[in-house]
């Protein structure tokens, strides 16, 4: 009968090391995926979709401006950028109004960022989106952004693949009344004359 009783004890015991070496498994690999989670999180230095749209904060805007479209259009502004690396295309130029003080002064920029080069790409073919500014074609008067929060930042060439591309978007402080701007990305030729739509 102690025979019985001391297998069974031994039995449970193998039962409860297995079960125990099992969850403790389950814990180190739950833990190594956190790990790597939030290492990945942290090593890349700005977030670049492929394929995906980055809008803006959407603005408090008017019923008017609410049911128009853009003023541009596809394809009608694309200019290069580092030399033939990349290209980059405006999508809209929007007037809305600032939701913190309530004026018609920001034009909503939004563009689209395209790998064109295969090889080539160095870590420093970064486009400061964050850097854009405007400048009114007949007086010669620039514009800049809002705030660092107020556009996408920069969007590296980089991490993007050949042909992919990465859409950002900038607030630039322009008063109200103007209809056109000359629009200068970073490393990107100018755009010329840029309709402001509302």
């Amino acid at each position: 009968m102690s025979t019985f009783l001391s297998g069974v004890a031994v039995l449970l015991s193998t039962l409860a090391l297995g079960c125990s070496g099992y969850v403790a498994y389950e814990v180190f690999t739950l833990r190594q995926t956190l790990n790597t989670t939030s290492t990945a999180s942290n090593t890349i230095p700005t977030p670049v979709p492929n394929f995906t749209v980055t809008t803006s904060p959407q603005a408090t805007a008017s019923p008017s401006s609410a049911s128009t479209t853009s003023a541009i259009s596809p394809g009608q502004f694309v200019q290069p950028a580092f030399g033939k690396k990349a290209e980059v295309e405006l999508l809209s130029a929007k007037r809305i109004k600032d939701p913190e003080t309530g004026n018609r002064d920001v034009v909503n920029v939004q563009m689209r960022i395209r790998r064109l080069a295969t090889d080539g790409i160095v870590g420093s073919d970064i486009i400061s989106v964050a850097s854009t500014t405007a400048r009114n074609p007949d007086t010669s008067v620039t514009y800049k952004g809002v705030a660092l929060n107020r556009s996408t930042g920069s969007v590296s060439l980089f991490p993007v693949r050949p042909q992919a591309s990465a859409d950002a978007y900038i607030w630039l402080r322009v008063p109200d009344g103007i209809n056109n701007l000359d629009i200068f990305v970073p490393d990107t030729a100018a755009f010329k004359n840029v309709p402001i739509s509302f």
